[in-house]
């Protein structure tokens, strides 16, 4: 149930840190990427290092450390996150997390993420049952975070009772069991099949050069990851990307705009949505060299072919399909979005300003306006992919259903 989950483990400065070593092996045995926040008093006890060799990633101590002058870190790592877990949490930050108060790499990354929190209390027994950390406790629990509850035990002030950080093994079954519920309840798109591609494409010049643009794959492959947590059968015809594909989703690799096209109209006619995210080259070389072309004296010019319109393909077979265009423009978005979804017949085109600092095609944020060919608009603000895709994904499946409910 864990397999490519993103979880941040924030590890606060408690003798029970010592556990969140096995926590992040038996999480990383899972399957599960995680990435590990240490406060200042946690490194007192245990060391950095120690979870770097257990999860192969990197591990964050300073809000000030910025290695990546690109990005944010905490962030970035906040819009990273599937899962949020602090695991041991003293009741020092438990209480500054109750307070909203951000001083450190794991309290700004806190108020930045919109991933589920867990949190799994340790401390001395009568800390725990202190009116005021039972307080802040409640406070977060009807904020809705999730909380993990310490058991009762030896602790290591000497007393017995409540306050020992819940056993690796069971923090681990609770984040399960949160993934087998959200899958649960909302299956809204199961029975259907979706097809999505994703990423750029590269057309050869020749051995080692190629032309392509600086699409990441982050929306294509936030769309897949969201249509499968809704229980549709998704088919992600990919270029090539850092990404990694979802888990339960059929990928398919190509490199060329030809190989997308064939793969695309291949799979197109077994579909009920059809999503196409991925920026295809508009133009490849007219002709291509078997061996490296040398530097030579004066200008170079290659001779460029358009390539097969897939979307303008798929639009004039359409069937029972739900299809989705994406217009990443930078002027007049709105002029060519609603130009492209008139021309290629499409049910709805999602608009967005690939100009803005800050949406473009490597960051982790969008901002996008849907429009449907019964003139339904929707925009949505600024938020990171994952979240852009969900809002999609519930736009086209009340669309679907209307659009059944008046075929039938």
């Amino acid at each position: 149930m864990l397999k490519n989950k993103k979880i941040v483990l924030g590890v606060t400065g408690g003798i029970a840190a010592y556990k969140a070593v096995a926590l992040t092996s038996k999480l990383t045995q899972k399957g599960a990427q995680v990435k590990v926040i240490l406060t200042e008093n946690t490194q007192k006890f245990i060391t950095p290092l120690s979870f770097q060799a257990i999860s192969r990633q990197p591990v964050y101590t300073d809000t000030f450390l910025e290695e990546d002058p690109k990005n944010i870190a905490h962030i970035d790592l906040a819009d990273w996150a599937d899962f949020f877990l602090i695991a041991p949490a003293t009741a020092h930050t438990i209480g500054k997390m109750a307070n909203g108060l951000a001083d450190d790499m794991l309290t700004t990354t806190l108020l930045a993420t919109t991933a589920p929190v867990y949190i799994a209390p340790a401390m001395n027994v009568h800390m725990y049952e202190n009116r005021l950390v039972q307080q802040n406790m409640q406070k977060l629990d009807d904020l809705g975070f999730h909380f993990i509850e310490p058991g009762d035990g030896y602790l290591a002030c000497g007393y017995v009772g409540k306050g020992r950080l819940e056993e690796p093994e069971e923090i681990v079954h609770v984040l399960e069991q949160h993934q087998t519920r959200q899958q649960q309840s909302d299956q809204r798109l199961k029975g259907k099949k979706v097809l999505i591609s994703a990423g750029p494409t590269r057309e050869p010049i020749d051995p080692v050069r190629f032309f392509t643009n600086h699409s990441s794959g982050k929306m294509g492959y936030s769309l897949a990851e969201a249509a499968e947590n809704l229980g549709a059968e998704v088919h992600l015809v990919s270029g090539p990307v850092d990404v990694t594909a979802p888990r339960n989703v059929q990928l398919y690799s190509v490199e060329t705009a030809e190989e997308m096209y064939k793969k695309m109209t291949e799979l197109y006619d077994d579909m009920d949505i059809v999503i196409k995210a991925a920026a295809v080259a508009d133009y490849r070389p007219l002709q291509t060299f078997d061996q490296k072309l040398k530097k030579q004296a004066g200008a170079l010019q290659i001779e460029m072919e358009r390539t097969k319109d897939i979307l303008q393909a798929l639009g004039e077979r359409k069937k029972q399909q739900y299809l989705v265009g994406f217009a990443a423009e930078t002027n007049d978005i709105r002029k060519y979005g609603l130009g492209k979804l008139e021309k290629k017949n499409l049910d709805a085109i999602i608009i967005n300003d690939v100009s803005q600092e800050g949406i473009g095609f490597h960051s982790n944020d969008n901002e996008v306006t849907i429009i449907t060919k019964h003139g339904k608009e929707k925009t949505i603000p600024k938020l990171p992919k994952k979240e852009i895709a969900k809002e999609i994904l519930q736009l086209i499946d009340e669309e679907v259903r209307k659009k059944f409910n008046e075929n039938s």
